[in-house]
Formats: C-alpha cells, sequence, structure tokens
C-alpha cells in the first residue's frame, strides 16, 4: 500500500472494456496511489484524480502502469 504508479496505456484486447477505463478516468500519464488492497488481493482500492477507485484484478490487467517509488 502506499505504492505510486503511473498509467503508460492498454494491454491489447477488448477496445470496449479500454473505453470504460477511460470514462473512469484512467487516462495515460495519469498518476495514482495504491490505498488498500483486500486480503486475497482482489479488489484494490486506488486513489487517482481526487477520488477512490476499486478495480479487480481483471481490470487492473488491462493497464499499462509504470511505478513510480513509495509515497
Amino acid at each position: 500500500m502506499g505504492n505510486r504508479g503511473k498509467i503508460v496505456g492498454y494491454a491489447k484486447g477488448n477496445s470496449a472494456y479500454r473505453e470504460k477505463l477511460l470514462a473512469m478516468g484512467l487516462t495515460r500519464g495519469t498518476e495514482f496511489t495504491v490505498k488498500r488492497v483486500a486480503p486475497l488481493g482482489d479488489p484494490v482500492e486506488i486513489h487517482i484524480r481526487d477520488f477512490a477507485l476499486s478495480l479487480r484484478k481483471n481490470e487492473a490487467a488491462a493497464l499499462l502502469v509504470e511505478q513510480e517509488g513509495n509515497a
């Protein structure tokens, strides 16, 4: 928890799902902080653009991220 990252792209695959991620504010270059991880690792809560967002592992797998160091 507390890890910081930046969205650098999207995995190849379902373009409709990519549109959903974009609509949630998960755009290229956006920075985020991991706030909470459920006991079994799914879902993960991130803080992005002044709001909290929970993503399941399969949703998060559609994002290509670059780790930026710990907060």
